[in-house]
């Protein structure tokens, strides 16, 4: 089993990527996670170009890592420039980083029309910045930036651009699909070409644009890469870099390569997750292995195949990347699906039992109303336990009344009015909020939390609003879902109205009262423990 080294750029190209800042602290985290994880380099940054970079590997020396190397990227020295006097190769050796990465043109277009300088001057830069950075006594990784349309263009001086790398002492190649438009037999090919004439270890970096990072990177390694460059979750300018989580899977889990080993291979969705949270966007649900979505199946016949056997539907266990198999509720996945969740509660039930039949006929009338599932399985439990008897009424829902108003300064402020009833006892309490859901939320917390002090571990954490049908203006149903957590387990619950606020109530209400009853699950299973 051939070892690859993975090298991961979330913290200098990654966070390229639109929409995406890190912290100094956000960056000091996720090193710290990716080298719990078994990465063997993390590149911290720019540290020549970006302020935020330099103090981040300023902060890095506080950083315990245990497998990972550091790497400081930077360019090469500019024409006619003398390497000691380059600022971003000064700022990869002052970075007290143990590797440097520096990039270099390998296209005689970007020499020519970027640099504006000759290509001999060119080699000489890459030379004499490999040296330097080595004769510094790094670790010096080259990056030969738009390596395979210069291939295509001149692959005589491309090649000549690596040896200059080598001449300045050089230890890894890493050729970079920098466009991200490389065909992956043409990576394969090209790769192919290089090993030819080096034996120094190859490496790959690819971007996304042509929708083939990944499937570029994976032909590189069959060819001979043993080096792979990528970011977590496939952040990154334009259309983004190789995405790292499906290239280590598919290493490990396809190709019979070692990358971290089958055992932390398990976190590797936890990791996904980490980072998204860190780049404060949601988690791509589509993301392979490790999306909420990459086991998740709809269709009747593919539920009922995925019961019988797994590897009907499944192209690997959900377990080896740390991720689970979901049964989803619609209308399509029918009486195998619904047979599952029921089951939890009346094992006795088949597909043809007469409570599969109703529940199902209420599930299609409820999704014909805009009611999806999909994304709020607390919803859809809540329903099942009211249809079996089981639902455990923990307040009763009266009703509310809000009122927002915009002040002279600008500001706008709701309040609530909220009624419940908790047994022969009817609670009216009110409270403000920044907007109308906020106002609700914080009166309902302070109607129960004199019965159910629990509530205060519950809180909101993405809350989605999506109009069903725009025909109707702003007169339009809408779907609100709601995504809450108790700091272990995360649900969502799902509102449908024509207005968005009684949508929010709807799902607001359906969010704590799982929330409250998983609490008191919690409970009993630890009183029973203790007997």
């Amino acid at each position: 089993m051939q070892d690859i080294v993975v090298y991961d750029c979330t913290l200098r190209d990654g966070s390229q990527g639109e929409g995406i800042v890190f912290s100094a602290e956000d960056r000091l985290l996720i090193a710290q996670k990716l080298d719990e994880m078994g990465f063997d380099y993390i590149e911290g940054g720019f540290p020549g170009a970006a302020k935020k970079d330099a103090d981040f590997f300023a902060r890095a020396r506080e950083l315990d890592l245990k497998h990972a190397k550091l790497a400081a990227f930077t360019s090469t020295r500019r024409p006619k420039q003398a390497p000691g006097r380059s600022p971003g190769l000064k700022a990869a050796i002052e970075s007290g980083a143990p590797v440097a990465t520096v990039f270099g043109k390998s296209s005689v277009l970007h020499v020519e029309k970027v640099l504006g300088t000759t290509r001999s001057e060119n080699l000489r830069m890459i030379e004499d910045s490999c040296r330097f950075l080595s004769g510094h006594e790094l670790e010096t990784v080259y990056d030969a930036e738009h390596f395979f349309d210069g291939f295509k263009l001149d692959p005589e001086y491309t090649l000549k651009t690596l040896e200059a790398a080598v001449n300045g002492g050089a230890e890894v190649l890493v050729l970079c699909d920098t466009n991200g438009g490389s065909l992956p037999w043409e990576i394969g090919e090209i790769v192919d070409r290089v090993a030819e004439q080096f034996d120094l270890p190859l490496g790959i970096h690819t971007h996304n644009d042509a929708g083939l990072a990944v499937a570029g990177s994976l032909a590189a390694v069959e060819h001979g890469c043993s080096h792979v460059q990528g970011t977590m979750n496939g952040y990154g300018e334009r259309c983004g870099n190789a995405n790292l989580c499906t290239i280590v899977a598919n290493l490990e889990l396809k190709m019979d390569r070692r990358t971290i080993g089958k055992r932390k291979l398990t976190k590797l969705r936890d990791l996904s997750r980490y980072v998204s949270e860190m780049a404060n966007l949601p988690h791509p649900k589509n993301l392979p292995y490790v999306g909420e979505s990459a086991f998740a199946h709809k269709g009747g016949m593919h539920i009922d195949g995925v019961r019988k056997d797994p590897s009907t539907f499944e192209h690997v266990p959900p377990e080896r990347v740390g991720n689970a198999r979901r049964l989803l509720i619609s209308e399509l996945a029918g009486r195998s699906s619904m047979l599952d969740r029921l089951s939890r509660y009346r094992k006795e039930l088949k597909k043809d039992s007469p409570e599969v039949k109703q529940l199902i006929k209420e599930l299609v009338d409820l999704e014909n109303r805009g009611y999806q599932y999909e994304g709020a399985e607390a919803s859809f439990d809540l329903l099942i336990r009211k249809a079996f008897g089981l639902r455990q009424e923990l307040f009763h829902r009266c009703g509310f009344r809000i009122m927002s108003e915009r002040r002279e300064d600008g500001s706008m402020l709701s309040e609530a009015t909220i009624k419940v009833r908790l047994g022969d006892r009817e609670v009216h309490t009110a409270a403000e909020g920044m907007g109308p859901v906020s106002a609700i939320d914080n009166a309902l917390r302070k109607a129960l939390m004199e019965f159910h002090p629990e509530i205060e571990n519950i809180s909101l954490v993405d809350y989605k609003v999506r109009v069903i049908e725009s025909t109707g203006g702003t007169g339009s149903d809408v779907r609100v879902l709601i995504e809450s957590t108790d700091g272990q387990e995360r649900w969502g619950t799902v509102g449908v109205s024509h207005n968005i606020i009684e949508a929010s109530y709807i799902a607001l209400l359906d969010a704590i009262e799982y929330g409250l009853l998983l609490s008191k699950q919690t409970e009993a299973h630890k009183r029973q423990a203790r007997k």
